[in-house]
Parts: structure tokens; C-alpha cells; sequence
């Protein structure tokens, strides 16, 4: 209350008591795998040119001496491809100290902003800055995924046509060397750069000079463009794609994107990195999924699931918190122009995220077409459907005249309340919604008043979802209820800070089965009543 010390007229604003519950987004994918380069950190991307920016083009690595396809990278391209607007990716790779250079002078140390060899493909060089201001420069970063040229250009002049032009190239101008400045060249690269971070050692401008095969560093006259060294790649094991947390500040693999809040669909297009009939990384995706309860899993067949009907999910969910798709897609290699098998996982992602968005999240993301395929693995008839999708293996087919579809809704749990897709998201979106929505309550006196503005706040939300159609009903009390007073909480509750809701909703289910009954009848009335 405030104090009245003074004769006048006081203003005071109060609380209407109407919180209002907002929607969360559930079309924000997770993707885990194998890039080219970049960081070890969850980075939201918002396009294909975002993701290349940050970690690079398609990777094809070679093991035992057969190549063989990273799926990454076609995954995040089918994701927008199909309506997918934002995701996070978390780059897979073996925790080693990156690729680094420190200046002749001991002033700036530069860094890969990821580990592996990668890092040793990047150039860096100053120059004067183009203001005319000795106490500023510039810095030129290059980028050759093949590796650098010998010996390595002026990044200063245009590089002749005859020698390898950088994948990447980046120009920082007009840096400072003082830290309290608004061009200090740490705020102006770190967080900007694609390739490197950089850190102040001593003051003054830094030099890099050119660094000598005798590995002695020594000026040459005007600045050259030097080559970071010192990265190397190792072999990943399952726990790189499990991820570390021993240092919360820097939290690897699945664990760092469990820190991801907004993430509500996961995969990893790189399911089967170390074997088709290894399910260990799925089962990871679907034990996050449970633990957390605000995501949902894309699982994917293996290349090699063998004949349709001997097919199964690869990890059952219990509560539904998982899909299982099969076959694989096939597109065209953007490199080499023929045809490539890929996983189906980023594609769906992104039919996921374009079906929340034109219709909404109570729809099962299914009779969906897939775009920016060229066709299926194999195609998969009426009869071979009939024995999969009990199991829950939700098949992609190719319809004449309608295209290449995904024609199955069902999750992997043998729960018949979690059979579909929609009803577990759903219920991930109802329950994440009102959770942040919600978070007024907490410390409020726990009586009748705030009960009352709690039921308000839900009973709201709800009466929304099923104007939208989210729920199923001709009324609302058929399409949910919220109970909080005296019946949900004893005083035992109350006297221990329990605040207790009780709330039901009616999910809409999909109509799977689409059964239209036709009879004969004669011209001058029906032989079939209405209604049999």
C-alpha cells in the first residue's frame, strides 16, 4: 500500500487479475550429427545459408577406405525445404583443443571457434585499418575447405583466378586494441565470425607475421597472412553424440541441447553413425524426450531395415514421446548430380513444423506431401501398411497424382491413449503453456482468490484451443475442465505450500480410418436408414 502523506489526488494501478496463458511454439527443432566445421555449441539456425555459414556444406568422410555420407546437413535443408522456419544444431565432434596462432607481438591469440583439423584451414591476416588511424586495423579471415594454398595469398589484394579461391572469407575493419572501446576487435569478431574467436593477450595493436617452416616466428616486413595449426580430428564414440556436462558452462552433445528450452521436435539425422543395427543414439532422443516432457522425437529407419514387414520401431516410448519413419528418401547429390539416399528425419521435422503452422499442432502431421525429393527408397503397398502400422512404423508412399506423402500419424508407444502423434504434442503443448503461463502463482497467498484467478487464467487458455478446434466437444464442459478449490488440495496441502489443479482435456483424434458405407436403394426411397 502506498503512504498518503500529502492532500491530493493519487493514481494507483491494480491488478485486474486476468493472466493470460500464451501458446509456446512447438514447430523449433532440435538437430544433432556430424558437420563440416564450427561450434560446439547450440546455434539457432534460420535458414540453409545460416547453417552453411556457421558449420559448412555436406560431409562425406571415409571409412576403411569407402566413403561414406554425413546426413546433417541434407537433414537441415529438408527441414526448411518443408516449411521449417528456425532449429538449433549441435555440432558432434571430439572434444580436442582447436586450431590456433598467437601474433608475433603476444597480443592477440586466434582461435578455430570449433575443434578438429578443419581449423587448420583457416588464414588469417592484418592490415592497416581503412580508417586513417594507426592505433586501428584490420583483420582478414580465410576459409578453404580443401585446405590452404601454398604459399598462402595476399588477403589483402584480390587473389589471381590460378590460385584456390577461399570457401569462406571474412573482413573485420577499423578493430581497436583498447577494451573499453566500441570497435575492440573481442566484441567486434567473437559471436560474429564464422571460423574464429580471438582474445586480447597484452595491449596494442596486434601483428601476425608469417610463420616459418623452421617453427620460429620472425617479421618479414609487412604483415602475411599466417595459417592456424595445431588442430586435429578423433575418431567420435558414442559418447561424443551423448554429450558431457562436467563443465555446465560447456555442455556437449544431447545434454547441451537439453538446456535448449525452445526445442520442441528432436533428431539426429546421423542415427546410425556407427552402425544400422545400433540403436543407442535413439534411444537417447527418446529418453530426453521422456525426462524433459516438453519435446518429441523423429526416429528413423535404418538404410537396410530389410523387408517392410519384418520392420520395427527401433525404441518403443512409452507415453508416446517418439515416431518411427521408413523408408528412406532419395534425392539428388547437390555435389556429384546422382541420386543419394538420406534419412527422412529433417524432412519430417520440417512437415511438422508446416502443418503447426497452417493448421496447428492438434493436427496429426500426416497426408503430408514431402517436398524437395526425387523419390522414396521403395515403395510400400496397401498390404505391407496393414502389418506396419499396428506397429507403429509410419510408412512414406508415393500416390499417383498426389505425390510422395507421409501416410502414417501413430508414435511408438503399445499405450493406447499415446497411439498418436497429435495427442502427445498436444499434451507437450497444453502442459508447457500452462507451466509458463503459470508462474505468477508461485509465492501468492494460496487461497480461495487465487484459486479463482488461477481456474480464470486456464479456463481461458483452454476455451481458446477449443475455439480453434484443438479439442474435441460441441460445449466446453465436453472439451475440458479445471478444478482448483478445496477438492483437489486438503489442508495438509495447504499447509505444506501445495498448490494442486486439477484439469482434463479431450484431444481430437485423427481420422485414421476413413470408412464411407454405400448400399443400393430403390428411386423412390432409401433401403438404407439414416444413421446405419
Amino acid at each position: 500500500m502506498p503512504d498518503y502523506l500529502y492532500p491530493g489526488v493519487y493514481i494507483e494501478e491494480v491488478d485486474t487479475g486476468n493472466k493470460p496463458i500464451e501458446g509456446v511454439s512447438t514447430s523449433t527443432a532440435g538437430f544433432l550429427g556430424v558437420t563440416e566445421r564450427g561450434p560446439l555449441v547450440p546455434t539457432l539456425v534460420t535458414s540453409f545459408s545460416d547453417f552453411t555459414n556457421a558449420f559448412g556444406s555436406y560431409v562425406q568422410e571415409m571409412v576403411q577406405g569407402v566413403p561414406v555420407d554425413r546426413y546433417l546437413a541434407y537433414a537441415v535443408e529438408g527441414f526448411f525445404q518443408n516449411g521449417g522456419q528456425r532449429c538449433f544444431v549441435m555440432r558432434v565432434a571430439g572434444v580436442t583443443p582447436p586450431a590456433s596462432l598467437t601474433s608475433l607481438d603476444g597480443g592477440m591469440t586466434v582461435t578455430a571457434n570449433g575443434p578438429g583439423a578443419w581449423g587448420n584451414n583457416i588464414a588469417v591476416q592484418t592490415a592497416p585499418a581503412g580508417l586513417p588511424n594507426k592505433n586501428l586495423f584490420k583483420l582478414i579471415v580465410a576459409y578453404w575447405v580443401d585446405g590452404p594454398p601454398s604459399p598462402l595469398p595476399d588477403l589483402t589484394q584480390p587473389i589471381p583466378a590460378t590460385i584456390a579461391q577461399p570457401t569462406v572469407l571474412e573482413s573485420f575493419d577499423d578493430l581497436s586494441a583498447v577494451s573499453a572501446s566500441s570497435t575492440f576487435y573481442e566484441s567486434q569478431i567473437n559471436q560474429v565470425s564464422n571460423l574464429i574467436t580471438v582474445k586480447q593477450q597484452t595491449a596494442g595493436v596486434p601483428v601476425i607475421e608469417t610463420y616459418l617452416a623452421s617453427q620460429s616466428l620472425s617479421p618479414l616486413g609487412s604483415p602475411s597472412p599466417l595459417a592456424l595449426r595445431l588442430g586435429r580430428d578423433e575418431t567420435l564414440e558414442l559418447a561424443d553424440f551423448y554429450g558431457d556436462d562436467s563443465d555446465p558452462a560447456n555442455k556437449t552433445g544431447l545434454l547441451a541441447l537439453a538446456d535448449v528450452d525452445e526445442i520442441s521436435i528432436l533428431c539426429c539425422p546421423d542415427e546410425f553413425y556407427f552402425s544400422q543395427n545400433d540403436t543407442n543414439i535413439s534411444q537417447a532422443l527418446v529418453i530426453q524426450c521422456e525426462t524433459l516432457m516438453s519435446r518429441f522425437a523423429i526416429l528413423q529407419a535404418p538404410y537396410t531395415a530389410g523387408k517392410p514387414e519384418n520392420n520395427n520401431p527401433s525404441v518403443p516410448s512409452a507415453r508416446g514421446y517418439a515416431a518411427y519413419y521408413y523408408p528412406w528418401l532419395q534425392i539428388t547429390n547437390p555435389v556429384t548430380g546422382v541420386l543419394l539416399p538420406i534419412p527422412p528425419g529433417g524432412h519430417l521435422a520440417g512437415i511438422y513444423a508446416r502443418s503447426d503452422t497452417n493448421v496447428g499442432v492438434h493436427k496429426d502431421p500426416a497426408n503430408e506431401i514431402i517436398l524437395g525429393i526425387d523419390k522414396l527408397q521403395l515403395s510400400i503397398n496397401n498390404q505391407q501398411q496393414a502389418i506396419l502400422n499396428p506397429k507403429g512404423v509410419n510408412c512414406l508412399r508415393l500416390f499417383k497424382g498426389q505425390g510422395n506423402l507421409v501416410w502414417g500419424g501413430r508414435t511408438t508407444s503399445p499405450d493406447p491413449d499415446w497411439k498418436y502423434i497429435n495427442v502427445r504434442r498436444l499434451f507437450i503443448f497444453v502442459e508447457q503453456s500452462i507451466q509458463l503461463g503459470t508462474q505468477w502463482v508461485v509465492f501468492e497467498p494460496n487461497n480461495d482468490a487465487l484459486w479463482a484467478r488461477a481456474r480464470r487464467s486456464v479456463s481461458d487458455f483452454l476455451t481458446g484451443l477449443w475455439m480453434d478446434g484443438m479439442l474435441l466437444g460441441t460445449t466446453k464442459d465436453q472439451a475440458f475442465f479445471v478444478r482448483c478449490d478445496r477438492t483437489t488440495m486438503t489442508q495438509a496441502d495447504l499447509d505444506n505450500g501445495k498448490f494442486i489443479m486439477l484439469i482434463g482435456i479431450a484431444p481430437v483424434k485423427p481420422a485414421e480410418f476413413v470408412i464411407f458405407r454405400i448400399g443400393q436403394y430403390t428411386g423412390g426411397g432409401s433401403d438404407v436408414t439414416e444413421g446405419q
